[in-house]
């Protein structure tokens, strides 16, 4: 059983996808797996900085994920590139990762499933959706200036994409224990009751 979970930036798709894992379902969290692994990979740093020079660097080595955002987010082309260079290594790390307990209930965590139409690797797909004036606060509160949120958010497939095409939808315009009895009534009558 592979649950995927996705939905708009801000909307709670790590908060969901925690609840789930404390249901006892192991997760994989696909930024994380970026984050952790492939930006620390010695040839990615390196192709980085072949593409977009040494700024894309921090002093301690370490990839400025902040300098690459705004590069991708800038450029279709350039955000297409590092998604060839990302893309496949994320993808490894997950068939790693879920080899290890083929018979498991695993969560997955992918904010850009449809639009890498990843819609085949799971047996189920949850989107969790807000309001977007809702998405922009809560951007705004990580410290992503309101404008740079809501440009972001418009380079992403519209949320209603992924309201349409995914199994079932929580919503996250209320509380943490309203999002809870959503996923809670999920798991006791979705994906893992089928």
């Amino acid at each position: 059983m592979i649950i995927g979970v996705t939905g708009g930036m801000g909307c709670g798709k790590s908060t969901v996808a925690r609840m789930i894992e404390a249901a006892g379902f192991r997760r994989i969290d696909a930024d994380a797996i970026v984050r952790e692994q492939v930006l620390t990979d010695p040839a990615v740093k390196a192709a980085l900085q072949a593409r977009w020079g040494g700024e894309v660097l921090r002093p301690d080595g370490a990839v400025d994920r902040a300098r690459v955002a705004d590069k991708i987010f800038a450029d279709e082309a350039e955000r297409r590139w590092l998604e060839a260079l990302v893309h496949p290594r994320v993808f490894a790390a997950w068939r790693e990762q879920l080899a290890t307990d083929p018979a498991g209930r695993w969560v997955i965590e992918v904010p850009l499933l449809f639009e890498q139409r990843l819609e085949n690797w799971f047996d189920f797909i949850v989107c969790v959706a807000c309001a977007p004036e809702q998405q922009l606060t809560r951007l705004e509160q990580r410290g992503l200036p309101r404008p740079l949120a809501g440009q972001r958010i418009n380079q992403q497939l519209p949320l209603a994409h992924k309201i349409e095409h995914s199994d079932f939808v929580l919503w996250n315009d209320g509380s943490t224990a309203f999002l809870q009895a959503q996923v809670d009534r999920l798991l006791a009558a979705g994906p893992t009751a089928a």
